[in-house]
């Protein structure tokens, strides 16, 4: 007979090994699992700690760098500054001389017929380019000098939106949101639905029938409307997006693990079990639910982004995720609505979470078949 929760298998040297040891042995046989099992960690941990590192707060709006695109340069750029420098200084009425840019810093040369007013930087600290405007080497007779003024140059390696925010910190923020809620989701409906399923399974009879047909009344009811019933009694909130999708999800992971108990609890192993005085709830602890642990991790790995997907559709239609902050499924919403004009806010967050899709397409394959009790 073939049992996956075998507690021991025996290996070369006499030694036992469990069900984990086993499946997790055959799993690093499986390079495209490893891969997406570290690709999904290294987005994990960018999630979580890349916006404590990024210079731009994710809120941050910078009016003069509204959907500026993509690039490695900084900005503004040097033919910018040249330009709005020159402006600030022409409106001092000095006259004018070499205007250089040497980093984070504009200089130009000035001179007037009388001694020069130092309070002439104030038109150059007006500029939104510029600050810390100031006269450096001025000569003895105060008639030439050269004004000095810092410049922020800020580097947007993605780009900014529409309102002018960083859009790699807000993709950082979107993977953070979007893992979150696809996991905590996913593990609700994994918790109510393997509960359910098991238990209605096993039982059989009037009480499988009983519980079925409550699942089937909960398939009736529309899912944006049970999300309006929730938003309504509860108000918007981060963990009311999880649960609403977790209870809704569930009825899936129920009706797949009812069908693979159903099989499971006519096996030899579980009728030896009945026999030896084994609890039910034994049975379904050793037996019945680790045999069905294949297929419910890899619904569990496409679970998460029809979450992702969820979540995105809600915060569309004004009921997840509220600006600013924000979660990948909204920053691909708002780049599709820009897509003619800044094709890169759609392009990042779209590829990013294309990533994350095949990464747990691939692990839930390679976890399948580690867990798949006929290949032990």
């Amino acid at each position: 007979m073939t049992d996956i929760s075998l507690e021991t298998d025996v290996l070369e040297n006499g030694q036992g090994r469990s069900l984990w040891q086993d499946a997790w042995s055959r799993l690093k046989r499986n390079k495209a699992a490893i891969v997406s099992m570290l690709v999904l960690a290294a987005m994990a941990l960018i999630g979580i700690f890349g916006p404590m590192f990024s210079p731009h707060p994710y809120d941050r709006i910078y009016p003069q760098y509204v959907r500026a695109p993509a690039s490695f340069e900084a900005y503004p750029r040097a033919d910018n500054i040249l330009p709005a420098f020159e402006s600030a200084l022409a409106r001092a009425r000095v006259d004018i001389g070499e205007v250089t840019v040497e980093g984070s810093q504009a200089r130009a040369a000035i001179s007037d017929d009388e001694p020069i007013d130092e309070r002439i930087t104030r038109y150059v600290d007006r500029s939104d380019l510029f600050s810390n405007a100031r006269i450096e080497n001025l000569s003895a007779d105060g008639m030439t000098g050269e004004m000095v003024a810092d410049v922020q140059r800020l580097r947007f390696l993605f780009g900014t939106d529409a309102n002018g925010r960083d859009v790699l910190t807000r993709t950082m923020i979107g993977i953070r949101i979007s893992l979150a809620i696809g996991l905590l989701a996913s593990m609700m409906a994994l918790l109510l639905g393997v509960t359910y399923g098991a238990v209605s399974g096993y039982l059989g009879g009037r009480v499988d029938n009983v519980m079925m047909r409550f699942v089937d009344i909960l398939y009736s009811l529309p899912f944006i409307f049970f999300v309006i019933l929730l938003v309504v009694f509860f108000g918007r909130s981060f963990v009311l997006i999880f649960i609403a999708i977790g209870c809704t999800e569930w009825l899936d992971m129920a009706r797949i693990v009812r069908g693979q108990t159903l099989t499971i609890k006519r096996q030899e192993y579980v009728e030896a079990a009945q026999a030896m005085g084994v609890t039910s709830w034994g049975i379904l602890r050793r037996h019945v639910i680790p045999n069905t642990l294949g297929p419910v991790i890899v619904f569990v790995t496409l679970l998460v982004p029809k979450a992702i997907l969820l979540e995105s559709l809600l915060s569309f239609l004004g009921l997840g995720v509220q600006p600013p902050l924000t979660s990948l499924g909204l920053l691909i919403s708002d780049g599709a609505a820009n897509m003619r004009g800044a094709s890169w806010l759609l392009i990042y967050p779209a590829i990013t979470l294309t990533i994350i899709l095949f990464a747990l397409n691939f692990l839930g394959d390679g976890l399948r078949d580690a867990l798949d009790p006929k290949d032990r």
